[in-house]
């Protein structure tokens, strides 16, 4: 037996909404406001400042450490016994709280020495270290 077929009703596959007219339109719109938005300038000005030196000397905010080839502990242009590094330390912090310690091992120096002076920093409060290399990388000697 045949199905019988009614005049005027929907088939099954006429149930679908086709989507491609309105991906068409979202498309469209997706380019116009692309388009649109590369014209639009932001109000503003530019403001030039005006170039004023440092008020704190980069090199007085920190604590310089130099270790020399010889394992020597140099504060300043002053040969420190190893002992009294943690009281230097502590002595420059309280002066400046803000600083932080630098130090500058000889690429001879032993790196006993320069554990000894990182631990010497913490054992005074400041936990801002920081090692400085030599900038003439395999330069000559």
């Amino acid at each position: 037996m045949r199905k019988p077929v009614i005049v005027g009703a929907p088939r099954e596959s006429d149930n679908e909404i086709n989507l491609t007219p309105m991906l068409d339109i979202v498309f469209i719109m997706l380019i116009f406001f692309i388009v649109a938005a590369s014209f639009i300038k932001e109000v503003g000005i530019d403001v030039g400042r005006p170039d004023a030196p440092p008020v704190v000397n980069p090199s007085d905010s920190n604590i310089q450490i130099t270790i020399g080839e010889k394992n020597g502990i140099w504060m300043g242009r002053r040969l420190i016994d190893p002992r009294a590094v943690r009281a230097n330390i502590e002595r420059m912090h309280a002066e400046n709280p803000d600083a932080s310690v630098v130090i500058q091992p000889d690429r001879r120096s032993l790196n006993d020495t320069l554990v000894q002076v990182m631990d010497a920093s913490r054992e005074a409060g400041v936990y801002d270290i920081s090692i400085a290399a030599d900038s003439d990388i395999g330069g000559a000697q």
